[in-house]
């Protein structure tokens, strides 16, 4: 009990020392505050020009506060006292604004415009606050480019890309408080700029799920919406020009941004000149009309004077009228030379030094209409023949029996526009107050007419429904020419005039096919058409890059323009035809089988006679002897007959007469390659990609363009496309510019050139050789191009995909029409064949003999027969042999060395004893002695008298043979049987003396 009394009692006294130190100083603060007495009284209020409102950032529950703050800094008395805000998803409607000091919403005045709960951005004089812009090189591998200069640049009425190889980026960033949305206006019609837009949030993620490929603009200004998410939002627009030119054609330009969700707008904006806005609360401001102008903030567009004309926001003076501001034209019938006044009129008449509008021509004759159309007696207007009817331009006539109309539409007279065709004229800075006079008619051509601008574009383009082979064609079959257009054309220059062809689906997104520069004579061009979405074609005239008027009398002249096959065209002439054999329908056209042409020859008209064997039938003459084309070496047709093509087989007869076979098949599938590095001024990386389907079987090569989201991409045997690596949208690269290289199989065959060469003393390889070429021609290639491919035997080379360029032509080739590939690979040997080895046998070993195949060398073949197995067979070994002919020598010497011995020791005693007897005869020379007894003496047999005189043994033989001639020149000779034995006798007398 003691224990807790002393801690209560503890603590106690440590509470009362704690409030008698607060009272302490209590007592010295009243004690100072009676020194101070204004320090207490309330500040005076701030003037409301010299703070604003703004909100608080929102909390978890939704809410915020408005507070006060100063316009100068180190202003912190005399604000009013924060307050309770609106709700954070709070917004005014379009046409309003947030009154901050009410919290209210209010409707703008009248000049002023607002989106409500969103932001606009219609005004580029300068760039708006919030937006950053900044120009990096995206590729220069190592080489040092300055792009601090290729940024986004404002124009007044709207934002321009860069157009070189930098990439430009424009980027806004925006907090929303609610969902919101994003929308803005885009001229996007080169397709050599990559654009992109897209989306992240403030840590550097995507948020949009779209793709980040802008479309081509389909018209003049196209527009472009996506959604936002709640919170930071970082808006991108990103450029990059991939062309070999250093530069493209046509920036890239924005306008009109407004983003909403912002959830609310403050203040109105006022209207940029030469627009207005008449009523309170307008969400946008409307543009003046022509001649009428406006300053900024404005509630009503006022005239100009008389002598004045308005382009945007001011009036300016007219000038004098020149010989430039007015075209000639020919009315449609009867035909006559009038001069107007370029729309709209901006010149004066009334001004010192102006020019009066020239007189109207006489009237003449009409022309005839155009090819395949004939004059209406009832509106005196060209109209347009039946079917299976022709014309030249005056009367429709029906086409005999056994023909057929050719149909297409041809141009050659213009006295008014064709009602597919239309003119209008593109400036780069998308001006709406610009003249839509571009082309005109003048009889025999359509020309260009003089513009505000030397930089404006003065486009015709004509349009067709689609295309479709004649009858007379099979259908089935695969022609690669379902169209063609050709046209006539020159043009007149005294500065860079740049005259462009353009094909595509309409004339927003197209790509340019050819073009012409500066001054060229009257000239023909044709296009091959292969698809059915090539229905709208362009022609372009721009007389220079700058924004001058210097060079209005420059222009370009087409006079004729044909394209065939046009769905509802109309035919100028019949052909000839195949009809059906069905009783009654005599005058339908029917196409001849596949491998038939119609026959000309007169008498069997009508009919189809079969093209030799391996030939095909030419679309473009199906009739006639030339129709039918013989496939080259190695090749042969389809079942079509339209195409020749290769199965990868080939066969070659040597010098020897000996045939040589090849197979391809490893290297059929499409094996694409690319060539060296190169850069450009600004040091842009790029490459030549190629794609190569040797054979064809296994399918067409394919290069794309995918620069833009909806791409192009051409097929063919060999084609090629430009490619710059990027990491830009996750792409490895970006391609561009695909061409055809070779579409047609020429022919297959063993050569030597000398485009290749191996090994220092430059030694001319022969190589098998692919031919092919492409049926599209240009300016430069009026033939087409064509591509060689070199296929050389490499037996140690197993890759498929080796292909290497000429050394003296880095590109693959030297003049842009004829390219050159070389293919090692060991899959370009000829088979091996039994001549491609040989046999090795083994010595015997054991009684086993092996037999063995190689290869010889160097081996110049693979695949095909493969080397024999190696063979075992039974054998005696040579050590056998060897004992045996040992043995049997030995033993043969032993015998021979015993006769030998034996004759010897014989032939010893008859000598001994013939020379006894010629010592003891004595009678006259060369006389024997007589014998001493006719008889047989005793012990003596009888049988050693028997003389063989027919027979002699081989011992008889050996005796005789060992004959040999005495030292005194006689020879020796046999004795009796009784000579030798007397002689024995005597030896043995002699002997006993």
């Amino acid at each position: 009990m003691i224990f807790p009394l002393t801690v209560f009692v503890l603590s106690s006294v440590f509470v009362l020392n704690i409030l008698f130190s607060y009272l302490l100083w209590y007592e010295f603060f009243l004690l100072h505050l009676r020194h101070f007495p204004t320090c207490l009284s309330p500040p005076p209020k701030l003037p409301q020009s010299d703070y604003h409102f703004e909100y608080t950032e929102c909390d978890v529950l939704g809410s915020r506060w408005r507070v006060a703050l100063p316009n100068k800094p180190q202003t912190c008395t005399g604000l009013p006292d924060p307050v309770k805000g609106t709700q954070c998803t709070f917004s005014c409607n379009e046409g309003e604004f947030l009154d901050m000091r009410t919290q209210l919403c209010r409707k703008c005045a009248a000049g002023t415009h607002s989106l409500g709960s969103g932001v606009a951005f219609d005004e580029w004089d300068r760039l708006p606050a919030g937006f950053v812009t900044l120009g990096v090189n995206a590729d220069s591998w190592g080489v040092h480019t300055n792009c601090s200069n290729s940024t986004w640049t404002p124009m007044g009425d709207y934002v321009a890309s860069n157009t070189d190889e930098c990439t430009a980026t424009l980027s806004y960033s925006v907090d929303l408080k609610k969902p919101g949305r994003v929308s803005f206006d885009y001229s996007y019609s080169d397709s050599s700029i990559y654009f992109e837009f897209f989306v992240q949030n403030d840590q550097c993620q995507s948020t949009d799920s779209t793709s980040r490929w802008m479309k081509i603009s389909e018209s003049d200004w196209s527009q472009h919406e996506v959604q936002l998410n709640k919170g930071n939002n970082v808006l991108f627009w990103r450029t990059t020009a991939y062309t070999l030119r250093g530069r493209a054609d046509k920036a890239v330009l924005l306008r009109n941004i407004a983003v909403s969700g912002v959830a609310y707008t403050s203040e109105c904006f006022h209207c940029k000149p030469g627009t207005h806005s008449a009523k309170p609360g307008s969400a946008r401001c409307a543009p003046c009309p022509a001649d009428t102008y406006s300053n900024k903030g404005a509630t009503a567009c006022h005239p100009c004077e008389p002598d004045e004309y308005a382009s945007s926001g001011s009036c300016k003076v007219r000038p004098a009228c020149t010989s430039t501001d007015y075209f000639y034209t020919h009315t449609p019938c009867d035909t006559q030379l009038m001069y107007k006044w370029i729309e709209p009129k901006i010149c004066s008449e009334t001004a010192k030094g102006s020019v009066k509008l020239p007189a109207s021509g006489e009237k003449q004759t009409c022309p005839p209409c155009n090819p395949g159309f004939f004059v209406s007696n009832t509106s005196a207007t060209c109209q347009a023949c039946a079917d299976n009817f022709y014309s030249n331009g005056t009367v429709c006539e029906k086409c005999p029996v056994g023909t057929e109309a050719v149909v297409g539409l041809e141009y050659k007279w213009w006295n008014t526009l064709p009602s597919n065709m239309k003119s209008s004229v593109l400036r780069t800075d998308l001006d709406d107050s610009v003249h839509r006079t571009a082309w005109e008619v003048a009889g025999e051509y359509v020309y260009t007419t003089p513009s505000d601008r030397d930089s404006d574009y003065l486009m015709l383009t004509l349009t067709v429904p689609g295309y479709r082979l004649p009858k007379s064609l099979a259908k089935d079959g695969k022609s690669s020419e379902l169209s063609r257009i050709s046209f006539v054309f020159e043009t007149s220059c005294s500065a860079d005039c740049v005259f462009l062809f353009m094909a595509g689906f309409n004339r927003w997104n197209n790509k340019a096919v050819e073009q012409w520069k500066g001054t060229h004579g009257k000239q023909s061009y044709s296009y091959l058409i292969q698809s059915n979405a090539t229905v709208s074609f362009t022609w372009t005239f721009q007389r220079t890059d700058n924004s001058t008027k210097r060079f209005s009398t420059d222009a370009a002249k087409i006079f004729s323009i044909h394209i065939s096959n046009v769905l509802g065209g109309v035919a100028s002439k019949c052909r000839q035809c195949a009809v059906t054999s069905r009783p009654g329908d005599n005058s339908a056209c029917v196409p001849c089988p596949p491998g038939h042409r119609l026959v000309s020859e007169k008498g069997a008209e009508g009919t189809c006679r079969r093209c030799p064997p391996n030939s095909i039938v030419a679309a473009e003459w199906p009739s006639g002897e030339p129709a039918c084309l013989a496939c080259g070496v190695n090749t042969k047709n389809n079942q079509a007959y339209t195409a020749c093509l290769s199965d990868c087989t080939a066969k070659v007869q040597t010098t020897s007469g000996a045939f040589l076979h090849y197979d391809f098949s490893p290297l059929s599938n499409v094996t694409s390659f690319q060539s060296g590095p190169r850069f450009t001024s600004k040091g842009l990386r790029y490459y030549h990609h190629f794609s190569v389907a040797l054979c064809g079987k296994e399918g067409p090569a394919t290069c794309v363009d995918n620069v833009t989201e909806h791409g192009q991409a051409v097929r063919g045997q060999v084609c090629q496309s430009l490619v710059v690596p990027s990491d830009i949208r996750n792409e490895n690269v970006v391609a561009s510019q695909p061409i055809v290289i070779g579409d047609t199989l020429v022919g297959m065959r063993s050569c030597c050139g000398a485009w290749f060469v191996r090994g220092e003393n430059q030694k001319i390889r022969s190589d098998f050789v692919v031919f092919l070429r492409s049926t599209e021609t240009t300016q430069a290639c009026k033939g087409g191009r064509s591509a060689t491919i070199r296929l050389r035997c490499e037996p140690a080379m197993s890759a498929v995909d080796h292909i290497t360029l000429p050394s003296n032509c880095s590109e693959g080739t030297c003049d842009g029409c004829s390219f050159h590939f070389l293919w090692q690979s060991q899959h370009a040997c000829p088979l091996c064949t039994k001549h491609n080895y040989r046999e090795i046998v083994s010595a015997c070993e054991q009684g086993i003999q092996r037999t063995t195949y190689v290869w010889q060398q160097p081996l110049r073949c693979a695949g095909g027969e493969a080397l024999p197995a190696q063979t075992v067979s039974a054998c005696v070994s040579l050590d056998f042999w060897l004992k045996f002919g040992v043995s049997t020598g030995t033993v043969a010497a032993a015998l021979l060395v015993t006769l030998i011995c034996y004759f010897w020791k014989k032939t010893r005693k008859l000598e001994y004893k013939y020379s006894k007897l010629m010592m003891s005869s004595g009678g006259k020379e060369c006389e024997l002695p007589a014998a001493d007894s006719c008889a047989i003496m005793e012990g003596e047999d009888a049988e050693d008298d028997l003389i063989h005189i027919t027979h002699k043994s081989f011992l008889t033989k050996m005796k005789a043979y060992s004959r040999e001639r005495t030292s005194d020149g006689f020879d020796s000779v046999p004795l009796k049987s009784s000579s030798s034995r007397l002689l024995h006798k005597e030896e043995g007398d002699s002997d006993e003396a």
